[in-house]
């Protein structure tokens, strides 16, 4: 092998030992919140029931469509009452624990109809016109 094969099999090597490193840093601080039925700093929580009692479904991201059905929806996973249930169109309350998105829940799936939107840090009863009657999220970073 030649110096300068040799040079560049030793950069080649060099570059995807540092391609890797870098590839596992950016999914490893990508990667999501356990869904876990507990509301954690960094999540968006949806509960059953008024002033965030109930079975709690917790969330990191974005949800075009909770799905209405099991086995495919997002569940409530949480202890208390609603357990097991999907969420869209069973939650009444929310608390926004992230510190950067804004997170809108809306009436429709695919983030149509009329919405209701958590700043980090905030909760409450959604809009009675909401309550039940939900069926996507859209976070958005602020």
């Amino acid at each position: 092998m030649s110096r300068r094969t040799r040079s560049v099999a030793v950069f080649g090597a060099s570059m995807a030992v540092a391609l890797s490193m870098v590839g596992t840093a950016g999914t490893a601080a990508a990667a999501p919140v356990a869904r876990n039925g507990v509301c954690e700093a960094g999540e968006f929580c949806l509960y059953h029931g008024h002033d965030r009692t109930g079975s709690v479904s917790d969330f990191a991201g974005s949800i075009p469509n909770y799905g209405a059905t099991q086995p495919t929806c997002y569940e409530f996973k949480g202890p208390g009452t609603g357990r097991g249930q999907c969420v869209k169109n069973n939650a009444v309350s929310a608390w926004n624990r992230t510190s950067s998105y804004k997170v809108t829940v809306y009436y429709n799936s695919n983030y149509g109809g009329n919405s209701e939107t958590y700043y980090p840090g905030t909760w409450g009863d959604l809009v009675p016109g909401m309550q039940k009657e939900n069926a996507s999220q859209l976070f958005v970073r602020l």
